[in-house]
């Protein structure tokens, strides 16, 4: 069977720190953190009491209210990030087979404010008898941001959403990619999508000790790779990607940003929150990833890491960096744009492959900042390129975007400039 080629001809994004693609470019290559207090609930009794939010976000501007209100915030986060890629990649649906375009998403946890709404209305009304809402479990369960987009957009190809802690996006892309690959797709609409700044998500993350706290400085609290990380910083928001097989796009003349060249996947098989800490399983899928992609490890220019700021993950990724890529990886660039956009749970895949596919059209490396010169980590590589606090120019064939989540999930995407 012949392996088609999949590239990406359209992006949207509504992130912490930009709700389009171009707002959130310009953030993350100038370094701007999204982090601030948090103003979603009153969370003045939280060990940790900010995030990165999605800022300034009205649905309602391209959303009817009717439809609005029967969604949960990941899912009008997704249709949005989904309507500026469609838009982006100029596909004109009217003349297009939509049998043979999909949509895929990543989603790690799903309705969650829906969810603690419900019962929390439920406890506080419980001598009533229960009354729940009709839209509960339609706003509630992770498959339906897909739905919204498929029945908005008329998309009647291959639906679902995947789920695999942070790495969800990243093996939504997979999926997508490999539909194409195999001839049952022409068009992917794919990415992920994460809304959890609200009480369960930032009491549970806070009761486990992952994200920070440092209340008294938000911008500067995700900083991977140094010595005084405290853990993660929470976000939310949506990124989607529109894959395409190549001669399908070069029929109507799209624009191409990268080819997904190609996608791994693998399990720690160690612990249920702690990442294996020699890297074996974060190697291991970056090895799949560019065998699946034809590429050898010396290609690779760029590497936008999972990288959260706790101090388990970032050693075991760096590790596993130095085992696979031996001497070259002194020529790598290496950031986590975490630093800037937190970390999107579920999203982050989806965001981070976006940010990739513009490193390579512009360029550019973003960076990843909060560092100081006298805080690096002891366990880490100082010699290592970071890109750290600033920008760096650099002809980018080849990047990889890593991504692992809770239960030893891994995933890894390739992207190759055209």
């Amino acid at each position: 069977m012949e392996i088609k080629r999949v590239v990406i001809t359209g992006l949207g994004a509504v992130t912490p720190v930009g709700n389009t693609v171009p707002l959130m470019w310009d953030s993350v290559v100038n370094g701007r953190s999204g982090a601030a207090p948090i103003t979603l609930f009153d969370a003045s009794k939280f060990k940790t009491q900010f995030a990165c939010e999605v800022k300034d976000f009205n649905p309602n501007e391209f959303i009817d209210a009717k439809s609005a209100r029967k969604m949960d915030r990941f899912s009008q986060l997704a249709v949005c990030s989904a309507g500026e890629a469609l838009r982006d990649c100029g596909i004109d649906l009217e003349t297009e087979d939509r049998n043979r375009i999909g949509c895929v998403y990543g989603v790690g946890v799903g309705g969650l404010k829906g969810y603690e709404d419900e019962i929390m209305y439920y406890a506080q009304n419980i001598e009533d008898g229960p009354r729940f809402s009709p839209f509960f479990i339609p706003r509630m369960i992770p498959d339906i941001c897909v739905g919204h987009i498929s029945i908005m957009y008329g998309l009647r190809g291959p639906n679902f959403v995947t789920a695999a802690a942070c790495a969800s996006s990243s093996v939504a892309l997979i999926d997508a990619m490999n539909l194409i690959r195999l001839g049952k797709a022409d068009v992917m609409v794919a990415g992920g999508s994460e809304a959890a700044v609200n009480i369960s998500g930032i009491g549970g993350f806070g009761a486990m000790k992952a994200i920070s706290t440092r209340n008294d400085d938000p911008e500067h609290a995700s900083r991977p790779f140094s010595k005084s990380r405290d853990g993660f910083v929470l976000g939310e928001g949506s990124a989607t990607l529109i894959l395409e097989e190549y001669e399908h796009a070069i029929r109507r003349g799209a624009h191409i940003y990268a080819e997904l060249a190609g996608g791994g996947l693998s399990a720690d098989a160690y612990h249920i929150t702690a990442p294996d800490p020699d890297g074996a399983g974060a190697l291991r899928v970056m090895k799949l990833a560019l065998d699946d992609a034809g590429i050898s490890p010396s290609e690779v220019d760029y590497i936008n890491v999972h990288g959260t700021s706790t101090p388990l993950g970032d050693v075991a990724e760096v590790r596993a960096i130095q085992n696979l890529f031996g001497d070259h990886a002194y020529d790598l660039n290496i950031s986590s744009t975490k630093s800037m956009t937190g970390h999107l749970l579920g999203g982050a895949g989806a965001l981070e492959a976006v940010i990739s596919a513009l490193a390579i059209e512009h360029g550019i490396v973003p960076p990843t900042i909060n560092h100081a010169d006298d805080d690096i980590d002891e366990n880490i590589d100082n010699k290592l390129n970071f890109t750290f606090n600033a920008a760096q120019h650099r002809d980018i064939r080849v990047a990889i975007s890593n991504t692992f989540g809770f239960g030893g999930h891994n995933a890894s995407v390739v992207l190759k400039k055209m």
